[in-house]
């Protein structure tokens, strides 16, 4: 019998896990931004490798590459960004900023500094948008100066309390997939359980990131000029945004019926709140003078963020086409793992892969799912694991959209960032997993 291996044999031998593909291609484009290859550039080149890797011919992944591009959830993202950074111009121009920020701290007493560094990102964190983190930026930016604290750590404040709402506020599309796949809660359950990382998240935030400042704050003496009337005025494009988001989704159900393009019906509310916020900051613009409109989204830095958006999105594209996700999922659940590993592990790469919620929720859920269904674990403690892990790994990927623009806004490093929210990272694991142990015990 001769020893040498038929080419199928070979190919056997040397078969990578699907896990390990994924997180090899991903490695590959961390590293080649350390030589300053453009994130958005590496992750494009990292998804065309990644589909080719998976099996399709090159000519294919760039087809895939060029259907990535023309996807229309593609254009509205890039349009719906490019409407932020203009309404963000808006909101955070020096006068309008000095308003509300004077307005905030007025409300907040004596600690209004630390009120505002909590809150207005918080409010931004309402509205589901990619970027929005650029909304809060300058107001941290602006309370935070007053304090000694380095980049990182404004940094960590503004992407922190931005995402206080994820887990339940049932505008988020990652929240509304978590309660479709999981189908077997009823939706109280799923709200009464899922709100409580909420207060965990502000607890964490404020413990690791804003005790140790809370006296120095306190004493910042910055402007509390203004008037409310101003304030109030300034926030009625936020809140446009927030209505829309919430009111034509539900008006488009009512009067075309049910449609299997949710995504873009609530995408394209959103851009239509922009649109309408926008014509009334023009409006108050051009009654004071100013002629700055579109500007914002000329500059370098926001050429730099579509550019980065587009990476990001064109990663997860390939990602899904290439199907690595569901087979490293099988992989798992075939590898003797016990169940509440997979259940927990699964998500967290995912969510660090893509650096979105839907991107942990579509690829681990299901398996997550197939476990509950299984009679492996319980339906509402298996929730809270994937959801509170998966979500930490979409929290720490180096890919998240507000993680990036918050760090550049603030020129700060991702090591920095990570530095500070780690701890707050670490306390919602935790509490994951004791609330998942804690939840199947009582059966939920």
């Amino acid at each position: 019998m001769s020893s040498v291996q038929a080419p199928e044999e070979l190919i056997r031998t040397v078969a990578v896990p699907a896990i390990f593909k994924i997180l090899i291609v991903f490695a590959a484009v961390l590293m080649a931004t350390r030589v300053k290859v453009h994130l958005g550039a590496a992750l494009i080149v990292g998804g065309i490798l990644l589909a080719i890797w998976s099996g399709m011919l090159p000519g294919v992944a760039l087809g895939t590459l060029v259907d990535a591009v023309l996807d229309l959830e593609f254009i509205l993202l890039i349009v719906l960004t490019l409407l932020i950074i203009e309404i963000g111009r808006y909101i955070t121009g020096e006068k309008n900023a000095d308003e509300l920020v004077g307005a905030v701290r007025r409300w907040g007493g004596r600690h209004g500094a630390l009120f505002t560094m909590m809150s207005l990102p918080a409010v931004i964190g309402l509205i589901p948008m990619p970027a929005g983190a650029l909304f809060s930026a300058p107001f941290v930016q602006q309370t935070g100066k007053k304090v000694d604290g380095h980049p990182g750590w404004k940094s960590a404040i503004n992407y922190w309390f931005r995402h206080i709402w994820e887990y339940w506020w049932p505008l988020y599309p990652g929240v509304i997939m978590a309660m479709w796949i999981f189908d077997m809660i009823p939706t109280w359950q799923f709200f009464a359980v899922m709100v409580l990382f909420t207060p965990v998240v502000i607890g964490a935030g404020y413990l690791f990131l804003l005790r140790k400042h809370v006296e120095v704050l306190a004493e910042v003496k910055g402007s509390m000029e203004g008037t409310n009337r101003r304030a109030l005025f300034l926030m009625i494009p936020i809140a446009v945004v927030l209505i829309s988001a919430i009111v034509l989704p539900i008006a488009y159900k009512m009067y075309f019926g049910k449609t299997d393009e949710a995504q873009l019906v609530r995408l394209g509310a959103v851009i239509v709140g922009l649109f309408i916020a926008l014509t009334i900051a023009w409006i108050d613009d051009y009654r004071r003078g100013k002629r700055e409109f579109g500007r914002a989204m000329l500059k370098k830095n926001a050429l730099s963020v579509i550019l980065t958006l587009s990476g990001v999105l064109v990663f997860k594209y390939m990602l899904d086409e290439s199907g690595l996700l569901p087979v490293a999922a099988r992989e798992l659940a075939d590898s003797g793992m016990p169940v509440e590993i997979v259940a927990a592990f699964m998500p967290f790469i995912a969510g660090l892969v893509t650096g979105i919620c839907l991107g942990f929720v579509g690829a681990g859920f299901p398996l997550v799912v197939a476990l509950v269904t299984a009679g492996s674990m319980t339906p509402v403690s298996a929730l809270v694991l994937a959801y509170g892990f998966g979500y930490m790994g979409m929290m720490l990927s180096p890919v998240h959209l507000c993680l990036l623009v918050t760090k550049d806004y603030f020129s700060a490093s991702l090591k920095d960032v990570y530095r500070q929210i780690l701890p707050c990272a670490l306390t919602v694991l935790l509490f994951a997993i004791m609330l998942h142990i804690g939840l199947r015990f009582i059966g939920w």
